[in-house]
Parts: C-alpha cells; structure tokens; sequence
C-alpha cells in the first residue's frame, strides 16, 4: 500500500552550504507561523551550542503541509563528526534533498552524507542553493555534483535526479539558473512529484524502528521513528524488543505526531508516518516497538565505529572545586554511559584506573562537543591527548585515514603542502582557479592532529580547511608531533607581570599577569624543543632605590587564548586539558618536577 499524502525527507548538506536557513523558509511558507509571530533565524538548531558555532549537531524533525501533502522534514548534521545522527536518519526516510553552494560546490561532507544516502538507496532531489551569491557558478556545481554521484557509485536511476536553483535566505526557487524564483513552490513541487510516497503493510502487525531520542521531565524517555507497517495506537499495549534481544511489554501513555515545530497529541498513526512515543520505559536508538502478538525486530542500525578515542579523567588539580561541581569517578561514569544511550556513535569504556575513562567519537569535534556539553553543567573534569584508534586488518596494522580539501590563497600553497607531506598526505588534485588553489588530499586522521592551528597561521586566516573519515589503510609510520616544547608554572601562586616579562622572550605566553597557577600547569610555549621550568609569580623586590612597581608601564604581548578544539589540538602525550565552567587549563600528567623527570627515564628505558 502507498500512502500519497505522505513525503519523508531527509535535508543532507556540507556546514554552512544554507539547509537549516532554507527549511527556515519553507517553514514560513508552508504556514507553520502566524502573520505576527516573532521568529528566530535558524529556528531548528534549537541548541546553545549549535547557535553558537553556526552548525547542526543534532538530527531534528518537523512537518509542512503543502497542497494536501504532509511533508515529513528531517534536518541533519553537515559535519562528519555527527554522521551517526545521518545514518541511522536514512532509516526514516525515502528520499533526500542535497543542498550545495552555488560557488563552493561539493565539498567533504557532501561527498560524506551522499554516500549514506546513497547506500540506502534513496531518491534524491539537488537543490543548488545560495545563486544569488557573488561569483555563483551554478552550472559547473551541477556537473561537479554529477561526477561526484559517479565516483560514489550511483544507479542510472539515482544519476537522473532533478535540480533546484534557490535562494535559502530570500526563500525563492526555480528550475532555471537564469530565472529567479518568486517562492519555494518549485522545491515542493519537485519534492512530491520525485521522492517517492512510503509503502509497506497496513494490515500487518506493527513494526517501528526508533531512531531519535528525546527526554521529557513529564513523561520521561519519548522514542521518535518512523512506522515500517501496521497501526500504533495511544494507550495500546505493545512490545519493545530490545538491542540484546529481550522482549519487553510496555503501554504507550502519549502518542504524538508532528506539525510544523510542535508534537501533536494523536490518537493513531499508520504505516509511513513519523511519530514520537512515550512510555516505553528505557527505550533506546534502533530498538523496535512491534506488536505483542508479532514481536519481530527490524534488523540494528549499521553505524561507523568511532576514529578517535581520549580519557575523561577525575579532576585531581590542585585547582579542582573552586569553579565547578568536582565529580566522582561513579559520577563522571554515570554521566558518560547516559550520553552514550543518545548517541549512538559514542563508545565509552571503563579502564584498568577507576578514575579515567576512554571515550571514542567520530572526530576532535564530536568529543570536544560533548567536553563543552558537560563543562556547561557545571562539571569539572580533566581530558587526555585525542589519539586515533588502530585497527588490525588481513593481518596489518590500519589507521584511519581523512579527505581533507583546503581552499588558499595561491601564496600560500608553498608551505601549507609542506607541512601536509611531513604529515604522510597523499595529494590527490589540484585546481587553481583566479588566484585561489584547492588541494585535495588523503591524509592519516592523526596527521592532522594540530594541524588546523598552523594551518590558519601559515594562511595568515585567509584559508578554509574541511575534511571527512574516507576509510582505513595500512599504517604510514611515525608523524612527528608538535616540535616546541613548553614553559611550566614553577609554583603556586598568582601570575605577575614582573615574573611574565622576565621570561617572555622564551617563548609564547599562554595567560595573563593576575591568573592563578599551580606547580605543573603549562603558562606558555618555549621557542625551542625541550620543556622548561619557570618562576611566573615571582615579584619585584623593594628597595631604598626605587618601588616595586616603577617599571610595570613595559606592555606585555597579547598571550595566546585556547579555545576548547585549539587546546585538544596543543596537547602533547603526557599532558591534559583540566576543564571547568570557567576555565581550560593545560597541565602535565605529573606535576611536580621530579615524578616527570622519572617518568622520562622509564619512556627511555622502555624504548631502549
């Protein structure tokens, strides 16, 4: 059966190429607001976080009504590092819209969210979007888009897929480059004519697959998915086969649908609908709600395994309770295995310690999320180096490996693919267009482990950096990390401006006159390769010739400032990153001075 008033889609885009702006307009166009209604821009990214950095981190879903149709819309993350919310997304839905820039084209995530698509079989529909951009070049993004359905592998069914030419910000779309669209009536047109409506068994036993989790104070945990067939109904007794196979009965105490940006309380849904549920008690992602006369499992949901793995740590810093709420390894343990029922990428593990936990994400941005998720709590907690994570395949040693594109200026491109082949990249195109280059590369995940930082600064911040997970190859050998070493708080106290001025010339400060230090804490970067030990507290003596303070007019250079990604980038194999509310600390494993010297020796020792 086929239900014709029904479209599920996914919205699958590079950051920043204008999807969460575009679902914006058809909100608006659709009718979801009233005349007067105050609304916000990006209205879905709905998270502090995702305000903030301009980017979806979240998978979130709304409805359009449009000539009669529901229009099912699924917005997901452009960035690689989310990619379990876009996989197991693809699940819901029989169709996608790929959104490209009109002038930057396809760019790495792109090339990954197609893929997904892709795999499952989905109809897509490419919408160029931003045309009315300086320098659009619609017509070769279309021929790019072409090349890369191609080199992914599409069916000649998928390669006939219809294209779009809008303008998320100005909410128009046409079917020509040339004409400017007055509305988004093009779009949903093409959505319904393409993507094609959901079919499956009315009259069979219910079968639903969720894969979107969300929480209420009220009703506790709500499984959002989509009906793969049957009828689910409010109040009815169903059964919640589990991920290790136990089947559970459980009677649903709300059932919603969704209209616009609200859940609708509704008595039934069907096959092809998306709804959300509660009371299924501890439900989690890719579990099946079926019917208890029929307690069938829809088959788990296929989800990369993580890249990138570090230890959350137990704060033990001098330093630890004065700006957050200190936890316990129970409760750091705690808080980490209830991220990992949401998340579905994450892998949390305990370790031979009972106060370090190693966390595996998909990328330095997927773990350094959670990091400012859980400092914004009010946390305090201590992170490790981010490493790779090796796997033997065939019997060799594999490591995962990134396509990384940067966009520079062509002065630049000298000592930026330098560094990238010091860093065992492979160059794999080159295209230089008016004086701007793009270099496309494959590149072992560690290699570029901070890079991102020398990068902005040998591009003087003109370049773009992007990149995604492309696959796992044999090891490359050894990468040489960060080759300066660092300048470490001597002892406790406050930083002063005499101390700080009589060993700037050593190196890159990392804090100002004022800041609270303790023994072990990093206060700078040394301008050559070992560590050193310096006094940042010490002051000036008084004596019967002149005060204390007579040369405090000598201006100090701005320090360095991390932000959470650049201080994870910096950190070196025996150091952490203390985080708190407040602060980002960078410190030495061990602090005092003679526990690292010993721990040097035994390294040595090993190695010799």
């Amino acid at each position: 059966m086929r239900r014709d008033n029904i479209r599920n889609i996914a919205i699958i885009a590079h950051v920043d190429h204008g999807k969460t702006t575009l679902v914006d307009k058809m909100l608006a166009q659709s009718g979801v607001f009233r005349a007067n209604e105050q609304v916000v821009e990006r209205v879905m990214d709905s998270h502090d976080l995702e305000r903030e950095k301009g980017i979806t981190i979240l998978a979130k879903n709304t409805a359009v009504n449009y000539e009669g149709v529901t229009i099912n819309i699924i917005d997901t993350p452009g960035h690689a590092d989310f990619g379990g919310e876009v996989e197991r997304i693809m699940k819901m839905v029989n169709g996608v819209l790929l959104v490209v820039d009109a002038f930057e084209g396809c760019m790495p995530q792109t090339r990954f969210v197609l893929r997904k698509a892709l795999e499952q079989n989905l109809v897509p529909v490419v919408v160029v979007n931003k045309i009315d951009r300086e320098n659009a070049r619609p017509l070769e993004v279309v021929d790019q888009v072409i090349d890369l359905f191609i080199d992914l592998g599409a069916t000649e069914e998928q390669l006939e897929f219809p294209v779009v030419y809008a303008s998320g910000l100005k909410g128009t779309a046409s079917l020509s480059h040339q004409e400017p669209g007055e509305n988004l009536e093009p779009l949903f047109k093409a959505i319904i004519e393409h993507i094609p409506a959901p079919e499956g068994e009315l009259e069979e036993p219910l079968q639903m697959q969720v894969t979107l989790l969300d929480y209420n104070d009220y009703l506790g945990r709500i499984g959002i998915g989509r009906i793969h067939r049957g009828v689910i109904k409010n109040g009815s007794q169903v059964s919640a086969v589990r991920r290790d196979g136990r089947i559970e009965t459980c009677r649903i105490s709300k059932l919603f649908g969704f209209q616009g940006l609200n859940r609708v309380e509704i008595n039934e849904a069907s096959m092809g609908d998306i709804v959300a549920v509660a009371g299924l008690g501890e439900i989690n992602v890719g579990e099946t709600i079926c019917s208890p006369d029929a307690p069938l499992a829809l088959p788990l949901l296929k989800i990369d395994e993580p890249t990138i793995q570090m230890s959350f740590i137990v704060n033990n810093s001098p330093f630890a309770g004065r700006e957050g709420e200190p936890v316990t390894s129970r409760k750091l343990g705690a808080r980490l295995m209830k991220e990992m029922e949401t998340d579905v990428s994450l892998r949390v593990q305990e370790t031979d310690s009972p106060e370090i936990f190693s966390v595996a994400g998909r990328g330095e941005l997927h773990l350094a999320i959670l990091v400012e998720t859980m400092r914004r709590e009010g946390l305090e907690f201590q992170v490790s180096k981010p490493e790779v994570i090796y796997r033997e395949m065939g019997g060799i040693l594999c490591e995962p490996f990134e396509y990384l594109v940067l966009d520079i200026p062509e002065e630049y491109v000298g000592p930026v693919m330098e560094k990238l082949g010091a860093r065992k990249g492979d160059l794999l195109n080159m295209v230089n267009t008016n004086g701007h280059v793009r270099l496309e590369y494959s590149i072992p995940a560690r290699g570029l482990v901070g890079f991102r930082t020398e990068f902005l600064t040998d591009t003087r911040g003109y370049g773009i950096m992007n990149h995604s997970f492309e696959e796992y190859k044999p090891y490359r050998g050894e990468i040489t990390s960060r080759k300066n070493g660092v300048l470490i708080a001597w002892e406790t106290g406050t930083a002063t401006n005499y101390g700080l001025l009589s060993i700037e010339d050593r190196g890159t400060l990392f804090i100002i006159p004022g800041t609270e230090v303790y023994e072990g804490m990093i206060v700078g970067e040394n301008s050559r390769e070992q560590d050193i030990v310096v006094n940042v507290c010490k002051e000036k003596a008084l004596t019967n010739m002149r005060s204390s303070t007579k040369e405090e007019t000598v201006k100090l250079k701005a320090p360095r400032l991390f932000t959470l990604e650049q201080a994870l980038e910096y950190l070196g194999d025996d150091e952490y990153l203390e985080v708190t509310p407040k602060s980002f600390r960078l410190r030495k494993k061990f602090l005092k001075k003679a526990d690292r010297e010993k721990y040097e020796k035994q390294k040595k020792s090993l190695v010799g």
